[in-house]
């Protein structure tokens, strides 16, 4: 279907999906009102919509839920990975339902409007999903009217017009803009995020913030260290001067070759200087680029918490082939063709082959492009962090 055959609205639709080929999809909005452009992907994880929703890795992207039920358990103040959503708005198969959780704070619908979110629901969300895994992730724009009314060709020319995430760098604009300290560990019922009181005895980690996640902090700090958290545009002198035992680089949203105008050469003199580093998915994008590899953009990306990831190549033992279960949450990925003889590739995936983990020969670095904070094994790659944190003395 193209914006030459555009079909009159169905009865009781009030959201709209234009994707910039022209293909209309009908909906019933929900959540806030008025429309947004961005990238249209699809995650296949059965839990953790408002983690996702809140993840800053997705800004500029708008979200397809393959599970029906999205909404069931409400929402709450805990279960977010940043102080707002970045995600633009999402696609659900199912009305959203009244929540069930004991947990509940307020209602996923009406979260998204306060948050100014918009939802689209009564999708073939299936037919979405296979659409986008035959021709890629499509630029798109997402409306909802509460009236149904529409201006189709000012919604298609907003999504044609609208470049796209390869050459965006969108680390600068969801980065924290200052340095602090984060001092908060794993959620326990009734607890919360209880803060930790021996920070400073723990082996001092400075973590560069791309658009990180909440949870990732959380675990550099059940690892065993205390994190100080810095801006993405942070310079080699100002990290330096906070004498990090080891650096962290965060996950994010965008183009790795873009954001690394301005963080590679930092990473690179880190590198010459031994410094021990750990990336997840964006920062593990950007130490492969400073180590001379390329990244390149993923024809529909990986997102969800089901991905197999086998450990390959590296110092492994008899751990040698074993098979984690990640969460991933990337459309750019490094290119394994590309890795130099100083890059060892440590982990790939077992849908696609793709890279999903490096360490650097000679030196004390390594990142992986899924995120093990996620817990989706549950506890399959918490080892990351041990290692990364057991290794700073």
């Amino acid at each position: 279907m193209t914006d030459t055959s555009i079909p009159a609205a169905p009865k009781g639709a009030t959201g709209i999906l234009v994707l910039a080929d022209g293909t209309i999809i009908w909906g019933r909005g929900f959540g806030a009102s008025g429309s947004a452009v961005g990238e249209v992907c699809f995650n296949t994880s059965m839990t953790g919509y408002q983690e996702v929703m809140t993840d800053p890795s997705y800004a500029g992207q708008i979200v397809t839920f393959t599970f029906p039920h999205i909404g069931n358990v409400g929402t709450n103040d805990e279960d977010v990975e940043a102080d707002v959503p970045h995600a633009l708005g999402c696609i659900v198969r199912e009305d959203v339902t009244e929540p069930s959780s004991f947990r509940n704070s307020k209602p996923f619908d009406q979260w998204m409007t306060d948050n100014g979110r918009i939802g689209l629901a009564g999708v073939d969300t299936r037919a979405l999903t296979r659409r986008i895994r035959e021709a890629g992730a499509p630029n798109a724009v997402i409306a909802h009217d509460r009236d149904g009314q529409f201006d189709i060709d000012d919604l298609l020319a907003k999504a044609r017009d609208w470049a796209g995430l390869e050459g965006m760098d969108l680390a600068v604009e969801v980065t924290g803009h200052q340095t602090k300290i984060w001092d908060s560990g794993i959620w326990r019922l009734g607890h919360g995020y209880a803060p930790v009181e021996d920070m400073e005895t723990r082996p001092h980690v400075v973590a560069m913030d791309f658009g990180a996640k909440r949870n990732i902090f959380r675990n550099l700090v059940k690892a065993g260290a205390k994190v100080t958290v810095v801006p993405a545009q942070t310079s080699l002198d100002d990290i330096l001067a906070l004498e990090p035992a080891g650096v962290f680089l965060s996950n994010g949203p965008g183009d790795p070759a873009a954001t690394g105008d301005y963080a590679v050469p930092v990473i690179k003199a880190l590198l010459d200087k031994d410094m021990p580093i750990f990336g997840i998915c964006l920062g593990h994008q950007m130490l492969a680029l400073a180590a001379g590899a390329k990244t390149v953009k993923m024809h529909q990306g990986h997102r969800g918490a089901n991905h197999p990831v086998q450990r390959v190549g590296g110092d492994w033992d008899d751990s040698e082939g074993l098979v984690e279960i990640t969460s991933m949450n990337h459309g750019f990925a490094v290119d394994s063709e590309t890795l130099p003889d100083t890059i060892v590739e440590t982990h790939k995936s077992l849908f696609d082959g793709s890279n999903c983990g490096i360490s650097i020969t000679g030196k004390r670095a390594f990142g992986v492009q899924y995120h093990p904070e996620a817990s989706p094994g549950p506890q399959d790659s918490f080892y990351l962090f041990e290692k990364f944190v057991g290794g700073l003395g």
